[in-house]
């Protein structure tokens, strides 16, 4: 495993990021023109209900598009990263049990004979493995597990 590895993780999690905010984005479009239609058709209570559930959804929308910018932002600061033997952000760690992707909350990364679960550095396995090494053991869930190999 190495930097190729590393950089198809990395390339595998922008594009699942990618995806997401071009959903997002259509789903903002598609309420621009619900607004729009809502504004040319209707008066009253109505039409003032229609107006607040569509800036409510658009809301909901613009938290998911600042969220998925700042997980693009960690991309950015992985692509930097340096392995230092410990697990930190950008590590990849092989365990007996499943291998990780420290990155962001992207599931499950199948690299062609490999699969890597990319998780958040928040996350509960995350924050079980920071700052550990190869050869330490682990437990999560109840379950332990040894780290075979950081890169």
């Amino acid at each position: 495993m190495g930097v190729e590895l590393r950089q198809n993780l990395i390339v595998a999690c922008w594009e699942y990021l990618q995806t997401r905010v071009e959903v997002v984005k259509k789903s903002m479009e598609g309420l621009k023109e619900d607004l729009e239609n809502e504004s040319k058709s209707s008066a009253g209570d109505k039409y003032e209900t229609g107006r607040e559930m569509i800036n409510i959804e658009w809301n909901k929308l613009s938290v998911q598009l600042n969220e998925y910018d700042r997980l693009g932002n960690i991309l950015n600061r992985i692509e930097e990263y340096k392995p230092n033997g410990n697990v930190v952000l950008g590590s990849t760690v092989v365990t007996n049990v499943a291998k990780y992707f420290i990155s962001i909350p992207a599931g499950e990364i199948n690299t062609g004979k490999d699969k890597f679960y990319a998780v958040g550095i928040k996350s509960p396995i995350a924050q079980v493995l920071l700052g550990k090494k190869a050869g330490e053991k682990a437990k999560f869930n109840g379950r332990e597990f040894e780290i075979l190999e950081i890169t």
